[in-house]
């Protein structure tokens, strides 16, 4: 495991949490005008700061992204580019959500 996976970890997971509910986080791509794509994540805990996990992603992937506040879907994470599988792919190495809780739409 990273150093900052590990701390990531301290962070941002309870000790006193270990059960995950059966919600899902939602990974989605959008395309934008030419090759140009927008990755969207939606469905986390409303516990954790969306601020600091964007800025986490931010620095993992070397994108930009910002937090969107939609009026029926809550918060959701905006990142450049297509992200999916690395988003995944962090999220289930955080402890943010299990694997089999993660639906990623898309071609």
């Amino acid at each position: 495991m990273s150093v900052m996976l590990v701390w990531w970890l301290i962070k941002y997971v309870c000790a006193d949490d270990v059960s995950v509910e059966k919600a899902y986080v939602h990974i989605r791509i959008q395309q934008r005008n030419g090759k140009k794509s927008l990755t969207t994540v939606q469905g986390l805990k409303k516990e954790f700061s969306f601020e600091k996990v964007l800025k986490d992603l931010k620095k993992e992937f070397c994108c930009n992204g910002t937090v969107v506040q939609h009026k029926e879907l809550g918060k959701v994470i905006q990142l450049q580019g297509d992200q999916r599988k690395k988003v995944s792919n962090f999220l289930v190495q955080a402890g943010i959500a299990k694997k089999d809780q993660i639906k990623m739409h898309g071609f």
